[in-house]
């Protein structure tokens, strides 16, 4: 049975005593025990993630991004293998944003897997596609692109170690929300693609995330797909008490 994952991405949110304070709010409520085979997990700011570490127990740990390198002249980079010193499990890659922002390539972000999995993190690796490409029917064209891209160059058993986000990029942050069966549809797509390419047993084993204006509103219905393994959560990662309701929605 696949693992089922709610992950809190904080992005550039909160100062580093909010962000312990917040850490230790979820913390505690996961204490009182999550629903079987979900696990939780924190995503706070690199500046974060050493105090919040040393806060959890119960609750898993990502980075939001890391560098294409070990190590080098690279200003402003944090090394994947620096993530994992300061307590981090998990890592995201390839976010909508900072593909859209910074101009994150398939190129670069396969680069980041490798470093991910040389150092012992699980990648939540990220597609999906922005309005126009829904919009004109592209949707599936792009996103098993960027699947095919990365995650097709890994070996099965790298694969194994990575867990999935769809984002419909049109759903984040605008209050609008992918429905239940736009959201299935697409994740039994990306299954199957795995399917096609790794096998039914890896295809069956990975978890899909779903990443889009998700909430404690809409978690249970989302979360009843076959194919929808737990969510990538944003503006409500931020409070304990709703993170805590969509982890429950399960």
């Amino acid at each position: 049975m696949r693992k089922k994952i709610v992950a809190g991405n904080w992005k550039m949110n909160t100062s580093p005593q909010e962000g312990l304070a917040l850490a230790k709010a979820v913390e505690a409520k996961a204490s009182h025990g999550l629903p079987q085979g979900v696990e939780l997990v924190v995503a706070p700011p690199f500046t974060h993630l050493s105090a919040v570490a040393a806060v959890l127990s119960k609750v898993g740990l990502s980075a939001q991004n890391c560098a294409t390198h070990d190590s080098g002249a690279y200003t402003g980079e944090v090394s994947a293998s620096m993530l994992k010193q300061a307590g981090a499990g998990y890592v995201i890659i390839g976010h909508s944003e900072r593909r859209s922002y910074y101009g994150e390539t398939d190129q670069s972000l396969s680069l980041k897997m490798a470093q991910l999995l040389k150092n012992g993190l699980t990648p939540i690796f990220c597609c999906g596609e922005v309005l126009d490409e829904r919009e004109s029917g592209k949707h599936f064209e792009v996103v098993e692109a960027q699947v095919a891209n990365v995650l097709f160059q890994l070996s099965e058993e790298d694969f194994r170690k990575v867990v999935i986000a769809y984002e419909p990029v049109w759903a984040i942050g605008t209050g609008r929300t992918a429905s239940p069966e736009q959201a299935q549809e697409m994740h039994a797509a990306i299954r199957g693609w795995l399917r096609g390419h790794f096998g039914d047993s890896a295809a069956a084993d990975c978890a899909i995330l779903y990443g889009g204006s998700c909430k404690a509103s809409n978690a249970q219905e989302l979360f009843a797909n076959p194919d929808v393994d737990g969510g990538l959560i944003g503006g409500a990662s931020l409070n304990a008490d709703e993170f805590w309701a969509i982890a429950n929605s399960f």
